[in-house]
């Protein structure tokens, strides 16, 4: 554990490496973390997938309009339908997207340390490159639940049909369209959440290092000094704040895009390309950035463990 804190409190190394995590103890702090944060925030999901699915004569096009509309009429639980499907999907979605994350950093990071760049860089690359591929290999089994969950937290809004939870879904999606229903929007879901993966670790990363770097950690007077926790912490909230609305500004039109395509019926068929001029039509081009608000409140589905967590499973 020394060794472990000398290299967190050296200049930028807010990482531990893969190879001395405890894995086991690892998942499961972080399905229990990452069960807490989708709790705390599904509510803002669920109003983002409304904002980004209303049609143009719905009566609820705000935030806070599609909030008051769920109050009254299905009070708070109406603001975690479709949770059960999500939480249940998404343990063994973040394992699979962690494992990825973990083993491609370490192996980026060995991969680019002969060319002598500096800190932020390697983290950019290095952080980038696992993200993406992380996102890629874990949407083999999310697109699926969020297809599922998707359909549920729309329900009966704006025109959507109504189910009984989400098997019910499940099962009238593979009535219709067999196992491509469950998929559809899979390519938009990689090209909406690799690029929206490898720039927030990108960002992440890189802003991480240049934050200790302006407070100083890292020069010869700051060598042997420890940086408190609640610094830690701070540093790593200010570095996920910039890089959620970094990847929510450039990947939110492809995300309202996919998330039209998941949710419409089966007598709805529609191509990417109507998707979008039927976005256009309503709101013009800023219609692509529905729900822009709530999603950079969202982007958790990518943010690591907190630091002290990953101290506690170090082995």
């Amino acid at each position: 554990m020394d060794a472990s804190r000398s290299q967190i409190q050296s200049f930028g190394q807010t990482e531990i490496n893969w190879d001395k995590l405890e894995k086991t103890k690892f998942f499961v702090v972080g399905a229990g973390i990452f069960t807490g944060v989708t709790v705390a925030l599904y509510p803002v999901s669920l109003i983002k997938t409304r904002l980004q699915v209303a049609s143009k004569d719905a009566g609820e096009r705000g935030a806070f309009s599609v909030i008051r509309g769920i109050l009254r009429t299905d009070g708070i639980p109406g603001l975690y339908r479709g949770f059960g499907t999500v939480v249940t999907g998404a343990i063994p979605t973040r394992i699979i997207f962690l494992t990825a994350l973990e083993t491609t950093k370490a192996a980026t990071f060995r991969l680019v340390e002969p060319f002598k760049l500096s800190k932020p860089t390697q983290a950019a690359i290095a952080n980038g490159v696992a993200g993406m591929a992380a996102a890629v290999c874990s949407q083999a089994v999310f697109v699926p639940i969020d297809v599922v969950s998707q359909k549920l937290m729309v329900q009966g809004y704006s025109g959507h049909a109504t189910y009984n939870g989400g098997l019910d879904v499940a099962r009238k999606v593979l009535k219709v369209d067999g196992i491509r229903g469950l998929y559809r929007g899979f390519g938009l879901s990689v090209l909406t959440y690799s690029p929206s993966s490898a720039v927030w670790w990108a960002s992440y990363g890189s802003s991480q290092r240049l934050i200790w770097r302006f407070l100083g950690h890292g020069s010869t007077e700051h060598e042997e000094s420890a940086a408190s926790l609640w610094t830690i912490v701070s540093v790593q909230a200010a570095g996920g704040i910039f890089a959620g609305a970094t990847a929510s500004c450039i990947t939110t039109p492809l995300d309202t895009i996919k998330t039209r395509l998941q949710v419409m019926g089966p007598e709805k068929k529609l191509t990417v390309r109507e998707v979008v001029k039927g976005l256009v039509a309503d709101d013009g081009w800023k219609g692509l950035y529905r729900g822009l608000g709530p999603r950079t409140l969202v982007c958790e589905r990518s943010i690591d463990l907190p630091l002290n967590n990953r101290e506690l499973v170090c082995s």
